[in-house]
């Protein structure tokens, strides 16, 4: 049988050099992070940002995020402050980006902010991630590796079915830990959460010790448009379904065992339920079923950050 993933590879030495030297090449990879996996680009490379934008069929108005290894180099870039070295030692390497004003000298392209005065910055943990970015003198850009305003993808093959073989190396990673994308606060003025993830507003405010802001934001950040992370078949929250034909994400115990339900997680674990959405909203695509249904999911901790992508998943 023909092997259909033959851009998808482990992690090994001999995959670690081709991918940078793809990567300074001006090509794009995608790569596994414990969020979710992303098209990773040089940031420094307008060219080459260009690339991601156009493969992904991305809104140019929507910023992506660029993606360190060390805070050296990000202070090049970003001007850093003191609520940015607080939540960088206790939160990085990990799920959280930062959005700070830029450096006039910085050599990240301006496409790759929207033409913004600010940059979406994080320090990934997943280690070959991380391998990666210390070979390379330049930072990556690197948004969710599907198409725009898909679901983001999980696994390696996930990133196949969007783009086949218009990506020369995807790297496997195994399945994102973490399973939805990064929590992302605007550090410009007061603290603002622009899009919740498993780090909690309420972790954050806890720690700063203070209230994060509420104003209104223009779109500084990726997961800020109205349709996002949609399955391609409309989700209605909050109603159970009425048709076979119709899927039901359920949260908890008490639920039978159904061929249209899908449980987040049995345990009531929120941290798990955000895990398993994008994989199970997957499946159930897959299998053909026209809508899916959701029950309700508890609004707190990381069950804020699953809301608000079934909200924008039901525009």
């Amino acid at each position: 049988m023909k092997n259909i993933y033959s851009n998808i590879y482990s992690f090994n030495k001999k995959i670690l050099k081709k991918t940078v030297n793809s990567l300074k090449a001006g090509n794009i990879v995608s790569l596994p992070t414990e969020t979710v996996y992303g098209l990773a680009a040089s940031a420094y490379s307008k060219k080459a940002v260009g690339k991601i934008f156009k493969l992904k069929k991305r809104p140019k108005k929507n910023p992506l995020i660029i993606h360190y290894y060390r805070l050296k180099d990000l202070k090049k870039d970003v001007i850093l402050n003191e609520y940015f070295f607080k939540l960088y030692k206790k939160f990085c390497p990990g799920p959280i980006t930062f959005i700070l004003k830029r450096r006039i000298d910085t050599k990240v392209v301006s496409i790759a902010s929207a033409n913004l005065g600010t940059l979406a910055v994080r320090f990934p943990k997943h280690k070959i991630a991380r391998s990666i970015l210390r070979y390379l003198q330049f930072p990556l850009a690197m948004p969710s590796a599907n198409l725009s305003s898909n679901l983001s993808p999980v696994y390696a093959r996930d990133v196949f079915e969007d783009f086949k073989k218009k990506l020369s190396i995807i790297i496997d990673g195994g399945k994102s830990k973490i399973g939805i994308e990064s929590t992302v606060i605007d550090l410009t003025s007061k603290p603002k959460i622009l899009r919740p993830g498993v780090i909690s507003s309420a972790q954050i405010k806890k720690f700063l010790k203070i209230k994060l802001s509420k104003k209104k934001s223009d779109i500084r950040s990726p997961g800020m448009l109205k349709k996002h992370y949609s399955p391609g078949i409309p989700v209605i929250i909050g109603l159970k379904p009425k048709n076979l034909n119709y899927a039901y994400i359920v949260f908890g115990k008490g639920y039978k065992v159904k061929k249209n339900y899908f449980n987040l997680s049995k345990n009531a674990d929120l941290k798990e339920a955000a895990a398993n959405l994008y994989k199970i909203m997957r499946k159930i695509k897959k299998k053909g079923f026209k809508k899916i249904f959701v029950s309700k999911i508890p609004n707190t901790g990381p069950g804020i950050a699953i809301n608000d992508r079934l909200i924008r998943a039901s525009k």
